[in-house]
């Protein structure tokens, strides 16, 4: 009886740890299922860091399935070329977004309105060429943004408006030929910029963002090599390393525009510059007193022009602050000389109407000078 006393405590006991043990195992199903509820078809799915990984699948469209919960989604490598609107409308917790080495070339100005978690977007190798300027607006936690190895030819102002946590951006290899320096100025916590590998213009509309290069690289932020492409004078140099003298051209340019501007009258055209020819019977009319200027062409200076002007600057003054120096010894000696003549005379004081004595004089001044 004893024994069968214990058999059964033993079982009660039991069957209360199974009870137990199956109430945890339920409560971690219903968490995962909260968290994660369910993963899109072949991909993976990681409940702990919320991550899903649809990477290299051959996916035309995003998978419509994403968890709401989702921190991470990697949709890398894949064939995407339109993205809907509300594609990601559900996923407000998002803060890692890679849509990298796709075929996307145009994104609604809406996509991106609902990621306001977004921390990092990578839009590597795709083939965007044009960026609405509410893109990101609705993103201002982002830190990282990758537009690398695309067909940007421009930047439209206010694309980087209320992005004060962006610290770095990656703008290489696109079309890009010069950049506004009012698009870059919102960005105050910028520490690392890469534009590199574009087509850069080196002419007065690229003059303001060299400004704003030089101030971003004094106060502490890293900035690849900016290699103009034109003028050809310039071709291969880094705009940094391009004196600010070579744009001397860029006021006057300025100034002969906003003189034209004050010229009333039609736009000059090809068709303007031809004679009118009379027509036969009809009085020849009166050519006109103004005639359409001619643009002037454009020629930058050269580089050693502008490095030998300043060696030629430098000796000049050189030269002459030596000369000053010389100048100023010669006097001092002049002046100690006669000081030291004037003591002597007064130490002889010759007689009044003393001939000889005054003929000495005489001889000592006209040595002494």
């Amino acid at each position: 009886m004893l024994a069968l006393g214990i058999g059964q405590w033993w079982r009660s006991k039991l069957s209360l740890r199974w009870r137990q043990l199956s109430w945890i195992a339920c409560w971690i199903s219903l968490y995962a299922a909260e968290t994660l509820p369910a993963c899109p078809f072949s991909c993976k799915c990681d409940s702990r860091s919320l991550e899903v990984d649809c990477s290299g699948l051959g996916l035309s469209t995003v998978p419509p399935d994403v968890p709401a919960a989702t921190r991470t989604l990697l949709l890398l490598n894949n064939k995407l070329n339109i993205l809907p609107s509300w594609v990601f409308s559900n996923l407000s917790s998002l803060q890692r977004l890679d849509l990298s080495n796709n075929f996307l070339d145009q994104l609604p100005h809406a996509v991106f309105g609902d990621l306001v978690n977004l921390t990092e977007l990578q839009l590597r190798n795709n083939s965007i060429r044009t960026l609405d300027r509410d893109l990101l607006q609705h993103a201002p936690l982002l830190r990282h943004l990758d537009l690398s190895i695309n067909g940007l030819a421009q930047l439209p102002p206010g694309l980087f408006d209320g992005l004060l946590a962006l610290r770095s951006l990656s703008l290489r290899s696109n079309r890009l030929q010069n950049l506004d320096r009012v698009t870059f100025e919102p960005l105050v916590s910028l520490q690392l910029l890469q534009v590199g590998d574009n087509p850069w213009e080196c002419d007065c509309n690229l003059r303001e963002f060299k400004h704003w290069m030089e101030w971003f690289s004094y106060r502490g932020g890293r900035l690849d090599q900016l290699a103009c492409t034109m003028p050809k004078e310039l071709r291969g140099k880094d705009m940094r390393m391009v004196p600010m003298e070579m744009f001397n051209y860029c006021s006057q340019l300025g100034e002969s525009s906003s003189a034209g501007l004050e010229v009333s009258g039609p736009p000059c055209t090809k068709a303007s510059l031809e004679p009118v020819k009379p027509k036969p019977g009809a009085e020849p009319e009166p050519e006109p007193s103004t005639a359409c200027p001619q643009k002037q062409r454009y020629r930058p200076v050269s580089v050693r022009r502008a490095i030998g002007t300043v060696i030629i600057a430098g000796v000049v003054c050189g030269i002459v602050c030596i000369m000053m120096v010389v100048a100023a010894a010669y006097g001092c000696i002049y002046a100690s000389l006669m000081a030291k003549y004037h003591r002597e005379l007064k130490k002889r004081q010759p007689l009044m109407g003393d001939p000889e004595g005054e003929h000495e004089d005489q001889k000592q001044i006209s040595s002494v000078a």
